[in-house]
């Protein structure tokens, strides 16, 4: 293993309790930057952003950071920097792809046709600093156990919709019981056909992909696909590998979401890179998402122009089905925009 690589953190890796390894997340700003060897001088700035969108990562994914590089890729996506504090650009807002105006009952998501987005839980195991639901209000938002029979009911009276997506927070935040409660009435609906999970917890917390999980996605009665979520090839080390095949293996389709980043993956071989390692895990590149003009995240976005070019190289460099489409989710369409 490189020397630069933390490796107290081992033995949290290999844990089976996730809820303990969650628990373990790192928090403070100041612990964050002992870890990692970084310089004092970030802690302010740090401190600051994390006041309004709190700190969160966990040990494991910390071990794939380079200590003492405050350029790390996958430092950039976690650490709270001065720029999340900057005036607001304007284009940017708290609620930058409508979500708030598309909710028909508490929890539930209705912007396209034909599928319908469950809020599970506000709850994260990684709090990305890109986040588009950074501002969300979770507290009236989310498909509590008692907003749930609304979800239900509204699904049942809609027969156009054919896919449910669950959504969050992170979906995979919840227990393997809640899961299956929330699948087995959805596998009552009979116009439903399909159940897609968003995560990023299989990159994040591999910990969390444990025996039931993977028994009760191999067990759903509904056509179900998981769209992960990875920036960079760096997240895929050799567990997140194993994972995310244990994941195929139960017969699911496993896609990725990307979002282009500024200095994190804007460049050809950084894309190359990811394409081929997500590949290599048995996943499919699905989406590579212009980023939700959210407040706090402005110093992340990529030009247009540019996100086109870095797209169109892509697809000159690499078969079809390791090319990501370039797309932009905005208010009020019909559906999300390719670039």
């Amino acid at each position: 293993m490189n020397p630069d690589i933390i490796t107290r953190i081992a033995p949290t890796w290999q844990s089976e309790n996730w809820q303990k390894a969650l628990s373990e997340a790192i928090r403070d700003p100041a612990e964050l930057l002992d870890i990692l060897n970084l310089p004092s001088n970030l802690l302010p700035a740090a401190r600051k952003a994390a006041s309004l969108f709190p700190l969160r990562v966990p040990l494991s994914y910390l071990e794939r950071i380079e200590k003492a590089n405050p350029h790390d890729p996958l430092l950039l996506q976690i650490l709270p920097l001065y720029a999340e504090l900057a005036k607001t650009t304007v284009g940017f807002s708290t609620d930058p792809v409508g979500d708030l105006n598309a909710n028909p009952v508490p929890g539930l998501i209705h912007k396209y046709q034909g599928r319908v987005l469950l809020i599970t839980t506000g709850a994260c195991a990684i709090h990305c600093r890109y986040c588009f639901r950074r501002h969300f209000p979770y507290s009236d938002g989310s498909s509590t156990p008692t907003h749930l029979q609304q979800i239900i009911n509204y699904i049942q009276a809609d027969k156009s919709i054919k896919e449910v997506i669950l959504s969050g927070g992170d979906p995979l935040s919840l227990s393997n019981a809640r899961l299956q409660a929330i699948g087995s009435q959805l596998s009552t609906i009979p116009h439903l056909k399909r159940l897609r999970i968003h995560t990023r917890l299989p990159l994040v917390l591999p910990e969390r992909i444990d025996n039931g999980l993977l028994q009760w996605l191999q067990s759903l009665p509904l056509q179900s696909i998981m769209v992960v979520h990875c920036n960079h090839a760096q997240e895929i080390n050799p567990t997140i590998r194993q994972t995310l095949r244990k994941l195929a293996n139960t017969g699911l389709t496993l896609l990725n979401q990307t979002v282009l980043l500024r200095d994190i993956n804007d460049t050809l071989d950084k894309l190359k890179a990811l394409s081929e390692s997500l590949f290599d895990a048995g996943v499919l590149p699905y989406y590579l998402h212009q980023l939700d003009r959210v407040t706090g995240a402005q110093h992340f976005e990529v030009p247009d122009k540019e996100a086109r070019a870095l797209a169109k190289e892509l697809s000159h460099q690499l078969p079809g089905y390791l090319v990501p489409k370039l797309v932009r989710e905005s208010t009020g369409q019909a559906t999300k925009q390719v670039l």
